[in-house]
């Protein structure tokens, strides 16, 4: 971290603390040094959020996990734990075993490399039909080994679902039944092709290691005691043989009831089916799942019984255990939920304090800029300065917050079939100017087919202007930009943003996507705040996709991101986006207007005194809080109001509320001008009744345009 800070470079990751009592506290830490022109830092300015509950909530599910995965690793059958879209991302070591794979190879199998070809479909229905129903799924099917024969599995997969029933993963086994079912197909098949006492028919039943087949004659005394009953229940052949099995009934079961009668169900009804504790021989339980079978010849004629014992023990420790591991689940969820909510908390509050006086210093300097008389050629480069360095500070907050929104999981996605050829279309118009002021090409391939991608149309937007943006920089002067798209086997499509710039070195490679990493690029003319590709990355991947980059020193890199297409390319009707429908100056009504200003901050009230001097035939008064600001409204009846949030006395949102409850003042358009720039803050706005949400600082072309379009409807 000193390293890396004293090297004038920004810092972010999280910190063990000891506090003053002695206790130790973790905090999500971000150090942003300030640098004298040499280079050298001269002032540091670190951003803190307690993350205390956050770490011991993952330590208790990282735990939880530990132990859930060291028991299915334990496990005789064959394990995995999907995703809630069904991606298989965890097998456990019996898995590896069967197919002969490794932890490697298996991250890009599937089905299809395992399951037989004709049983492949109805295995993938079924397996959908579950994944959107959140319904558990069971089916047998033939699993293909590592010796490439497929043998008989029952597969059964359960839903992990949180507190609310939302699927959060599922875990699903493979038992091996290729043995039982051939045991069972031949007890119940006719005498006519296996005879009793055939030699074929004790060998199958001798070779099934993980199920207790006890044959009875027609009297329940045992005939035949396999291995897999000596292993499950603790006695020889030469201990049971011949003897009636119901004088091993109480001492080797505990809750079967009268055994005489088990014989007479399976004799009336030809089976008999219980769960429950059972006794070894050596006095420890075990879960049992009991079944009783009349064996008849082809005439009818009772032959005997099968008696089957399956050891359900682990089963059941593992429902237990999921059961135990959903409760954990929920507890972190909460005390998680708890965390996040105080992060969110937290940035706003940032945000608020750190746009505030950048309103003022960026306001004013446009004030200047844009004055009458004009600024002299030094006080033009200063002012250029001044705004340079606070658009890029004010870019920081922005970046900031986004990437904590999408960690914290905040963001909210609108997934739809999107059109790629009109936002392609759209970038390109965005970035044309960029490119034409540093002289360089762009090329965007043209798509013979209306491809459409399931996304989130403002998100895909801001992902590819980022790479844009990023290979228009960093190009060589008079360089060229390619985009590209091209459609895979996976029902993917890629869209690949090429430069020809000097081109990356695989240890930077290998640093791309991390926070406030900018390769080596911090002493360089260009601005940029190494946190726009980890959120280009955070977002791919929320939009189901996947990004990547590649590159060759002195030729350039290519940035590609993969995205799903939509499962019914339609076309989808997409709004138009109307330019706002703005006055020029010279057409806004000359006759005397009046707006009102409700802020408690006097370099603020200043500026927009100042930038309203420049519309003539308006007046602006202004109000120091809420109420009075309610009492102007009403005794002024002004066209425009222009509101802070974050007032004393009652808040701005509280003051819309009521003037738009008031028939005197519900149609006068407001504009919220705030700090205050969450997601959620511009929505609670929005809800209020406002007009439009500037934040702060502004622009003063947008709040000109703004301003002269609410003036514009209150002419009407």
């Amino acid at each position: 971290m000193w390293t890396t800070i004293s090297q004038g470079r920004a810092w972010h990751g999280e910190i063990k603390n000891r506090a003053k009592d002695g206790s130790f506290y973790w905090v999500d830490t971000t150090i942003v040094p300030f640098v004298n022109q040499d280079g050298t830092p001269r002032q540091y300015v670190a951003i803190r959020a307690d993350i205390t509950d956050r770490k011991r909530a993952e330590e208790a599910l990282q735990g939880s996990e530990e132990r859930f995965r060291a028991m299915a690793n334990a496990m005789s059958q064959l394990g995995w734990i999907a995703r809630p879209d069904g991606h298989i991302f965890w097998y456990n070591q019996r898995w590896y075993e069967y197919t002969g794979t490794t932890p490697e190879q298996m991250e890009g199998w599937g089905w299809q490399d395992v399951q037989d070809k004709v049983e492949l479909p109805k295995v993938l229905e079924r397996w959908q039909a579950s994944i959107a129903t959140g319904h558990p799924f069971e089916m047998m099917f033939p699993l293909r080994g590592a010796d490439g024969h497929f043998r008989q599995f029952l597969t059964r997969v359960v839903p992990l679902k949180d507190a609310s029933g939302c699927v959060v993963q599922w875990f699903g086994t493979n038992t091996d039944v290729e043995e039982l079912t051939l045991a069972q197909k031949a007890l119940s098949e006719s005498t006519e092709q296996l005879r009793w006492t055939e030699e074929s028919f004790r060998l199958m039943v001798e070779s099934v290691s993980d199920c207790a087949i006890i044959m009875l004659d027609p009297d329940g005394r045992i005939v035949s005691w396999n291995n897999g009953a000596q292993r499950i229940k603790g006695y020889s052949a030469r201990e049971i043989i011949g003897q009636h099995f119901s004088q091993f009934h109480l001492r080797e079961e505990i809750d079967c009831g009268n055994p005489q009668s088990e014989l007479e169900v399976a004799k009336t009804k030809g089976r008999f089916e219980t769960n429950g504790w059972r006794v070894r021989k050596d006095g420890k339980t075990f879960w049992a799942n009991v079944v009783f079978t009349a064996v008849r010849d082809q005439t009818g004629n009772l032959r005997g019984f099968a008696k089957l014992t399956r050891d359900l023990t682990e089963a059941r420790s593992r429902d237990q255990l999921l059961r135990d591991n959903n409760m954990e689940l929920e507890k972190a969820r909460f005390v998680a939920d708890d965390a996040n909510r105080a992060k969110s908390d937290f940035l706003s509050s940032m945000s608020h304090e750190l746009r505030t006086p950048l309103n003022g210093i960026l306001g004013f300097a446009q004030l200047i800029e844009t004055g009458t008389p004009p600024p002299t050629p030094n006080q033009k480069r200063s002012l250029d300065q001044i705004l340079k360095g606070g658009w890029y500070l004010l870019e920081l907050i922005n970046e900031i917050l986004d990437l904590a929104l999408i960690e914290s999981g905040k963001v909210s996605l609108s997934l739809e079939p999107v059109s790629l050829v009109e936002v392609m279309k759209d970038c390109q118009t965005l970035i044309e100017p960029l490119a034409q002021k540093r002289d360089i090409s762009t090329r965007f391939q043209h798509l013979e087919l209306p491809y459409f991608v399931n996304v989130d149309r403002t998100r895909f937007k801001q992902v590819l202007l980022n790479l844009l943006s990023n290979a228009i920089k960093y190009n060589t002067l008079g360089g060229v930009v390619t985009v590209e798209c091209a459609l895979n086997p996976s029902n993917f499509v890629r869209i690949s943003v090429r430069d020809t710039g000097m081109g990356m070195i695989p240890e930077q490679l290998s640093q791309l996507f991390q926070p406030f990493n900018r390769l080596g690029k911090e002493a360089s003319a260009e601005t940029g705040t190494g946190i726009g590709l980890v959120v280009t990355k955070r977002l791919v991947e929320l939009m189901n996709g996947i990004v990547g980059a590649e590159s060759t020193v002195g030729a350039g890199s290519v940035f590609w991101i993969e995205l799903p297409l939509a499962t019914k390319l339609q076309h989808v009707p997409v709004e138009a986006e109307h330019p706002a429908q703005i006055r020029p100056h010279g057409l806004v009504d000359m006759l005397q207007r009046t707006l009102l200003y409700v802020e408690d901050n006097p370099s603020n009230v200043e500026l927009i005194e100042q930038l309203v001097a420049r519309r003539p035939g308006v007046r602006m008064i202004s109000a120091a809080d809420g109420n009075l600001g309610i009492e102007y409204a009403r005794a002024f009846l002004p066209n425009v109001i222009l509101m802070d949030i974050n007032l004393p006395g009652i808040s701005g949102l509280d003051a819309m509320k009521i003037l738009r409850a008031d028939p005197m003042t519900v149609n006068i358009p407001i504009i919220a001008i705030s700090a205050n720039a969450m997601p959620t803050d511009i929505e609670h706005a929005l809800a209020a009744g406002c007009f439009k949400y500037l934040t702060k600082p502004i622009k003063i072309n947008e709040f000109m345009a703004v301003l002269d379009l609410a003036l514009s409807i209150t002419n009407k």
